[in-house]
């Protein structure tokens, strides 16, 4: 049990949540591009309106970039065993924010058993706000990639941040972000 008397989150059944653009389709990932065809779907997106994604600035490619690398080295060193060189991305439950970024959301769930534990890092929010060094609120959890059994006795002791931040107004962090290193089947 969590402090809050309601079941600790290992005890319930955990789904992973993938939003994206319906028309897009999902798992469609920018960082397997070459940087030249990123930059021409980034603008494309940009072009296409009021979309979370189109408000992206200079620079997030590269700088995307080299958190997935970092976040792979941090894997591997806790132990991980990333099939794939750059993360497919999900979240911890359901969150009803990332929906509003696209103009046709769709999302894919699955659940967390059916991904090889070794295959999964986490982020308790989103990995740019987690390592930036803009944000400096001393929680315990900036700067940190964390495994499975490492996160879920973090929601234990926090909850989901789409539950106590569903506005943002108590910090960057609104879900708990999942690099998946395999690929997934939907």
């Amino acid at each position: 049990m969590s402090e809050k008397g309601e079941p600790a989150m290992s005890d319930r059944a955990v789904y992973l949540y993938h939003y994206y653009e319906s028309s897009r389709g999902p798992f469609r990932n920018l960082s397997e591009l070459d940087p030249g065809e990123a930059s021409q779907v980034l603008e494309s997106i940009r072009q296409g309106g009021e979309v979370m994604a189109a408000r992206r600035p200079e620079g997030y490619m590269e700088r995307r970039r080299e958190l997935e690398t970092m976040a792979r080295s941090l894997f591997i060193a806790k132990g991980g065993k990333p099939q794939r060189t750059v993360p497919h991305y999900m979240v911890v439950g359901a969150c009803e924010w990332l929906g509003s970024w696209y103009k046709e959301p769709a999302s894919v769930r699955k659940r967390i058993s059916d991904f090889p534990p070794d295959t999964l890092s986490f982020t308790y929010g989103d990995m740019f706000p987690t390592f930036s060094p803009r944000v400096q609120d001393l929680r315990e959890y900036r700067g940190q990639l964390y495994t499975y059994k490492e996160i879920l006795q973090l929601i234990d002791k926090y909850g989901l941040p789409q539950e106590w931040n569903k506005d943002g107004s108590k910090g960057p962090e609104r879900y708990i972000e999942v690099q998946v290193w395999a690929d997934v089947k939907v």
